[in-house]
């Protein structure tokens, strides 16, 4: 079965119930995933492209460049923006990082730092605060915390 590609999804989540205990443990975990599958894997695979897509470790630096833009998004649904902040499409920052010259090692302790912030945000957050939306620039439909918090477990 083929998965289907990043922005060909609609993210449209209709959970009335509270799942975000759930998806904060997917989010706090993601580093420790990401260490264990990557701890065995030589060197050339970490770097090598397919495809002209990223390699394992620009992938990696990218879920670290991206934790900015989610908690800056928790930032908006919280203070009541109507929108949230666009991104990067063109992902600058991760084409300009040279995540491949950066060690495995630094990379996911970076990625654990940035995500123990994130988690710890979302944590703090009361029943009323995960209901809470605003558009999303995108995709043009209403985010919830709780959405938003799904929203980035995927993006991993």
């Amino acid at each position: 079965m083929k998965q289907v590609k990043w922005f060909d999804r609609d993210f449209a989540y209709k959970p009335r119930q509270n799942l975000l205990p759930s998806i904060l443990e997917r989010l706090a975990g993601t580093p420790g995933r990401l260490e264990e599958k990557l701890a065995s894997m030589p060197a050339e695979v970490l770097t090598r492209r397919v495809d002209a897509t990223w390699s394992i470790k620009e992938n990696v630096g990218h879920l670290t460049d991206c934790e900015p833009l989610w908690q800056g998004r928790l930032e908006d649904i919280l203070t009541g923006k109507t929108e949230l902040r666009p991104t990067d499409l063109q992902n600058s920052k991760t084409f300009l990082a040279n995540h491949n010259a950066t060690l495995t090692d630094e990379l996911i302790t970076g990625f654990r730092h940035a995500r123990a912030q994130t988690v710890q945000l979302i944590a703090a957050l009361d029943e009323k605060d995960v209901l809470k939306s605003a558009l999303h620039p995108r995709l043009k439909s209403s985010m919830r915390a709780l959405d938003l918090a799904l929203f980035v477990a995927e993006h991993d």
